[in-house]
């Protein structure tokens, strides 16, 4: 189906950019805009980004990687063990 008239991106192209990018590196943050440049596009009228953003989301490699989710979390604190 395709998903940006503007660019003629089909969601079968961002799935193939997402599966790629996570074989490439599996700790990067995929991002809408690394898609497009995956398949050197770039994002024109907007109109297309709430079903991107969709289909994005729907594929398993999309997520936040593990490595990534831990950085914000609070350590202990050595001296009250809080």
């Amino acid at each position: 189906m395709i998903v940006c008239h503007c660019q003629n991106i089909t969601d079968r192209d961002i799935n193939n950019a997402i599966d790629w990018m996570r074989a490439s590196d599996a700790r990067t943050v995929i991002t809408a805009g690394k898609v497009y440049r995956a398949l050197g596009k770039a994002a024109d009228c907007g109109g297309c980004m709430p079903l991107f953003l969709s289909t994005m989301r729907g594929n398993g490699n999309f997520s936040v990687p593990v490595l990534t989710t831990t950085l914000c979390q609070a350590k202990p604190n050595k001296e009250t063990g809080s």
